[in-house]
Formats: structure tokens, sequence, C-alpha cells
């Protein structure tokens, strides 16, 4: 089988790499490289990374609407095409290239958290499991009729980077078990029921701000849900701090108000009241500095006992 691999993030290496072990793959479409943070230096994407260490074809086009690219994919001649996040929608002109159409694979149980965050959305909203879908491609954002889907239980220990890495291979399996029933001529579709489908999208840098107002728990899913990226912040003394784990207080104070240093534990951190409780904060990055333990920061007299965030 012929496939035309579509993807950008280091999510999608592993299902290029699986496909490539049993398939022929007939090019790579990436999205253009960009400089890096300092601006310097063009960074490429690591679907880029993969395809030149493995000598692929690679096109990283602005638009797949134009003529000139949809005549390259037809030139292709894929029997399929998979995509994994790859961050372009596809029209149906290409939807409609592939004899066996287009597939993808979603970070999330769909319908649930169509979009751009799913796995975020995932740990924010207190899920207990949450997987992969394997689905086609329609016109509709992520509402395709679904091959497959593989799950996994979500535990306090999870936040955004290790439940990413364990669906970004889950994915894989995933895909290279859809392939071969494709393949095969033994893939079902099964149509998701629209009526509750869930959408995220992308992060704006208000969506990360802590709102203290709510309970510990939902404070502890929501950081955990940021970490790493895009993280999480709040501002005290006009000064930003991103908030990448915090741990849950179960201790009530009458004193004070949400946001506001209320306690020290030793060995821990300092402590900060919520609508309902209060949390811990354990690893913390103070604005021009580094990421820092809790304790460090409760050492380093970074913030004082009665200091609010907003």
């Amino acid at each position: 089988m012929r496939i035309l691999f579509m993807g950008t993030p280091d999510f999608a290496v592993p299902c290029f790499d699986i496909l490539r072990s049993k398939y022929d793959i007939v090019g790579a479409f990436t999205k253009i490289d960009k400089p890096n943070m300092r601006g310097k230096k063009i960074k490429y994407t690591p679907v880029k990374e993969y395809a030149l260490e493995h000598e692929i074809p690679i096109y990283q086009h602005n638009s797949l609407k134009t003529k000139e690219t949809q005549d390259l994919i037809r030139d292709l001649n894929p029997d399929l095409i998979v995509v994994v996040a790859y961050g372009k929608i596809l029209p149906k002109e290409v939807i409609d290239i592939p004899k066996y159409g287009v597939i993808n694979v979603h970070s999330s149980l769909l319908p649930k958290y169509r979009g751009a965050a799913p796995i975020n959305a995932a740990l924010i909203h207190g899920e207990e499991e949450t997987g992969v879908s394997i689905m086609y491609i329609a016109e509709e954002l992520d509402a395709g009729d679904v091959i497959l889907t593989k799950k996994t239980k979500i535990t306090d220990e999870d936040n955004f980077q290790t439940l990413h890495d364990r669906l970004r291979d889950l994915g894989a399996q995933g895909l290279l078990e859809a392939v071969e029933l494709i393949e095969q001529g033994k893939a079902p579709r099964y149509v998701q029921d629209h009526n509750s489908a869930t959408f995220v999208k992308p992060f704006s840098k208000d969506d990360c701000k802590i709102d203290w107002s709510k309970t510990e728990r939902e404070i502890f899913n929501f950081v955990r849900g940021m970490n790493p990226f895009p993280a999480a912040f709040s501002i005290c003394n006009d000064k930003i701090f991103k908030i990448y784990a915090v741990e849950e207080n179960f201790k009530v104070y009458e004193d004070g108000v949400p946001g506001q240093v209320v306690d020290k534990i030793k060995k821990k951190g300092l402590v900060v009241k919520t609508g309902n409780g209060s949390v811990v904060l354990t690893q913390v990055k103070p604005e021009n500095k580094k990421v820092l333990t809790g304790v460090d920061i409760m050492n380093g007299n970074i913030l004082q006992l009665g200091d609010r965030f907003e």
C-alpha cells in the first residue's frame, strides 16, 4: 500500500515510524519551518527531521487548496493518506484523491474533545480515562467515522507531558491496526454521536491564567493539564509566575482570600488558599528565573506569607 503521511510535531513521529516499517511511504507533508525562539536558526519539524533521516521526500506547502498542491498529491498516487497532528485542514479535493480515503489519529475518545487541545482538556476536566481515536477525515472538524479507539487510564501522577507521550505510542499502535484493517477490507465505520460532541479551542494567554476561586481539585487538574505546555500562570506583585505543579492540601484556612499565600509546609512549599481549601506550590518558575521547587521558593523568600496572586 502506498501511503502519503502528513504530520508535524513529535506526537506524529511514532506513527510515521510504524508505517514506514511496513508500507511504502511516498512522501511526507509537514508545516513550513520556523525560526527558533531567538529567530536566528531555522528549526525543522520533528516529522521533517525523521523524513530526512530516512530519505523520504518532504513537501512543505502553505496551502492544500491550490491546484498545484492537489496535482502534486495526485501525481504521488497514494492509496491512503494518513494525518497525525499536521496542523492544516484538508479540503474535499484532497480527501477525495486516495482510493482508501484519508484517516487521522486524534488524541481523545471522540466525540469528546474535538479540536486543538484534547490532551490538555482531558486532564483539566478531571477525566479518569482518555485515549486515541483512529478515524476517517470528513470536511467537518474531527467529525469523521471512527475505525477504532485505544484507551488509557488517567492517574493523579499524570500531567500533559506524561499523557501526551503515552497517547503518542498508543496512537501508533492503533494506527497500524486500522491501516491493516483497511488493507484487508475489514475496517468498520462507527458514526459519531454528533449531539454529544465537545470542542476544545487553542489556548490564548488568558486561558492559561489560574482562577484561585476554583476548588483545590480543579486547580490541581488545571495546572497539571498545562504542564509543561502551555503552562499555567498567575501574577503576584506585578510579576508573572508560571506554575507547573501543585499538591492538594485538603486543609481549609479561615483567614485570607483565594490566591493568597496563607501557610508554609516544611520540606514542601508555600500554601495558597483556593475557593474551597488550599494547594501547595511545588514547582514554580518566577519571572526571569529558572524553574524552582516549592522548597526553593519558600527558602529563597521569593514569595511571603500574605502575598496574593491576582
